[in-house]
């Protein structure tokens, strides 16, 4: 009988690793999606950033040229003022308009070169995207492959299973079910020094001798488990 339990707690431990190692594949896929969505997002941030750069650049040269129109007025109506007074007025608004102007070239000189290095940002963000992608897309692939031949094992790993179960008596498997569930695998321990093998608590004199009568299983006082030794 333990010869029996022991071939089915082998098969299902097969059984449990291959369904744990099944439940990891999703994981590992989202977690390499992930990294292919940071690598897009780092790509669309850099161009958002262009993009922004451009619209600022637009609007500084519709200022420059407004500031420019302001000018070219004041300066005609300079031309045809007989006033001294309001020929210096103009002319100081002339000069805050020219002011105005150089400071807006610089701002403008300034975000061309902003533009310039968000080029090389959105090109170096575009090919890192590419070189990591292929790879990224190739682990995928080689994970999906991994979970369908996992699939294969573990259906081959259920019907051993089976049939291990099919061996024992219905009294036997219960038990073994019970003990599967709490406290786990494995529930199907040998006797070592004394102790069993699964709580490593000393088992009593009584489980000691019950379990070198071949007729009938034997558990631990202890934590339950099914316990057997060399005769």
């Amino acid at each position: 009988m333990i010869e029996k339990l022991l071939v089915l707690q082998d098969r299902d431990q097969r059984r449990l690793a291959l369904e744990s190692q099944l439940r990891a594949v999703p994981r590992d896929i989202a977690a390499v999606e992930q990294k292919i969505a940071a690598g897009q997002s780092a790509r669309e941030a850099a161009h958002g950033e262009l993009l922004q750069l451009e619209v600022k650049k637009k609007a500084i040269e519709n200022e420059i040229g407004s500031a420019a129109e302001r000018q070219a007025r004041y300066k005609s109506q300079q031309l045809q003022v007989r006033k001294n007074d309001e020929y210096q007025a103009l002319g100081v608004e002339i000069a805050h308009t020219q002011s105005e102007i150089e400071t807006l070239e610089e701002e403008e000189l300034r975000v061309m070169y902003a533009i310039d290095e968000a080029k090389q940002k959105l090109a170096a963000a575009g090919e890192e995207l590419q070189r990591t992608t292929s790879g990224h897309e190739a682990r995928i692939g080689a994970l999906r492959e991994r979970e369908t031949s996992l699939q294969s094992e573990l259906q081959q790993a259920q019907e051993a299973v089976a049939a291990a179960r099919s061996l024992l008596d219905e009294p036997v498997r219960r038990l073994y079910d019970r003990l599967a569930t709490k406290p786990g695998l494995p529930v199907v321990v040998a006797i070592q020094e004394g102790k069993c093998g699964g709580c490593h608590l000393k088992i009593s004199s009584n489980v000691d001798s019950e379990r070198r009568k071949a007729d009938q299983l034997v558990t631990c006082d202890q934590c339950g488990r099914i316990v057997y030794g060399e005769p």
